[in-house]
């Protein structure tokens, strides 16, 4: 960012991404803003440049999904919103932008962009570690619960035996009669 701007809030960022499709995504209304243009000059330059975003950079949302993201995305306000469906670019077509968006603060959001994605698939790779964490030491103590019952188990069948001894028949000289 050039002097006197300030970088954009990794906050506002993360709460304009979606998953749609496996994909986390970002609306171009939503990139046009932090870019600070037009939604329609950035699909202008998307349009040029169409070689540039295969399906797996930057697809259409289909009308459910549309609806689905309508009412996450709050009350629409007249004049605010298109009457298009939005683009919705993955991680890689937010990377595709800067070469397309040829200027400096396109640049410099980008950078910004790829440090918050790269920052979220950190946590998102701790989180899933620390699941698998979780889910092995659950099967642990399953296990010792068994165990545990085992040996209670038995511990009840010992003190049953010690309580109702059978008679024990005598051996040696001694008579049986006393």
């Amino acid at each position: 960012m050039t002097a006197g701007e300030t970088p954009i809030s990794e906050k506002i960022v993360i709460n304009k991404i979606y998953e749609l499709r496996s994909y986390r995504v970002m609306l171009d209304s939503d990139l046009a803003e932090l870019y600070a243009i037009e939604t329609k000059r950035l699909n202008e330059q998307v349009r040029r440049n169409r070689e540039r975003f295969p399906p797996d950079f930057m697809f259409r949302i289909n009308e459910d999904e549309w609806t689905v993201l309508r009412s996450q995305i709050a009350t629409l306000k007249r004049g605010k919103h298109s009457k298009y469906r939005p683009f919705a670019f993955t991680e890689y077509g937010m990377l595709m932008l800067s070469s397309v968006l040829n200027s400096g603060k396109a640049i410099q959001v980008n950078i910004q962009l790829v440090r918050i994605f790269s920052r979220l698939r950190h946590l998102i790779n701790d989180h899933h570690s620390l699941r698998i964490d979780i889910s092995e030491i659950k099967i642990k103590l399953n296990n010792h619960d068994k165990s545990i019952e085992l040996v209670f188990t038995y511990l009840d069948e010992l003190t049953e035996a010690k309580a109702n001894p059978e008679p024990r028949k005598r051996i040696g000289y001694m008579p049986d009669e006393i």
